[in-house]
């Protein structure tokens, strides 16, 4: 499972063929994301690409064209399909580009072929582009397949503020939160004014338990701010119009995971923003992890 590293405008990116995944990002001498060894194990699929699905499928269980499909799943305390099906997979480099310390890139592929539940060609390719500018991700999919197929991406960053993510300032500008119940199947669409979960206006996350997708979103940006610095993860709100927010709690693992998405959870069930893609349709959606002055 090769790493590859690229470089660009002060900042360093160690990128895994496991689940195209992001495993080391650094701005000078500052960590901006959660990483793992070389070699793995990934724990809870840090900078990993989620795909043909983000977050979960309900029971595992989806109607798609007139037919019912049955996903394995892969939550099994919650009895979910988690994540989409690429996140523990190999990927393929198809090129490496490193121009000294200025700028560079890599891109891995991979086919998701026709499995139980899913049964549908999708190739996917992932680029990641560093430069002064920070981290630049571009995941695009393209149905290789012979119909129609459901879906829906994201990436699965945790990023690093500090050691203690309860003292981490977050900003996040999304006017609704999706509610779930106890085993985290969404169940109301509500605004955030009111509830635990506005963080329009910065504020610090403190004791507040969050694992929740929003939408609504004015901005498409979040800002974690902590006692080791400033990150931002930015994209385009048109393409991504869902971000989930997940503090972690009872993990024990460090960081605040940021995961932009094109489709809330359980959208196979839902439809909500659901992305159809007919034989020869391509879908891309890009993202940038950058670290930011406390004055910007």
């Amino acid at each position: 499972m090769p790493d590859y590293t690229i470089t660009g405008g002060g900042y360093q990116a160690t990128i895994s063929e496991r689940g195209g995944a992001l495993r080391v990002l650094r701005h000078g001498d500052r960590d901006l994301v959660t990483s793992w060894p070389e070699g793995g194990p990934v724990p809870y699929y840090s900078g990993t690409m989620l795909a043909p699905w983000p977050n979960r499928v309900v029971g595992a269980e989806y109607a798609f064209d007139g037919r019912r499909h049955r996903l394995p799943v892969n939550e099994p305390d919650r009895g979910h399909a988690l994540h989409g099906l690429v996140s523990d997979r190999d990927w393929e480099c198809a090129e490496l580009l490193v121009v000294e310390d200025h700028h560079g890139h890599v891109r891995l592929t991979y086919i998701v072929e026709p499995v139980e539940g899913y049964p549908h060609r999708i190739a996917l390719e992932v680029r990641h582009s560093i430069s002064e500018k920070g981290l630049s991700t571009t995941l695009t999919a393209q149905n290789v397949g012979e119909s129609a197929a459901p879906y829906g991406c994201g990436p699965h960053p945790w990023l690093l503020a500090g050691p203690d993510v309860t003292a981490y300032e977050l900003e996040l500008p999304a006017g609704r939160v999706l509610l779930t119940d106890d085993l985290l199947a969404p169940t109301d669409l509500v605004d955030v004014a009111g509830t635990p979960y506005d963080f329009r206006a910065p504020r610090v996350i403190g004791e507040t338990a969050v694992d929740h997708a929003f939408t609504g979103v004015a901005e498409g940006r979040v800002r974690v701010r902590g006692p080791e610095g400033v990150v931002d993860l930015t994209w385009d709100p048109e393409v991504m119009p869902w971000v989930q927010i997940c503090t972690g709690t009872g993990l024990g693992h460090r960081g605040l995971a940021v995961e932009p998405m094109t489709c809330p959870p359980d959208a196979f069930n839902s439809g909500t923003d659901l992305v159809v893609l007919q034989p020869g349709d391509k879908h891309e959606a890009t993202w940038t992890i950058a670290a930011a002055n406390e004055e910007d």
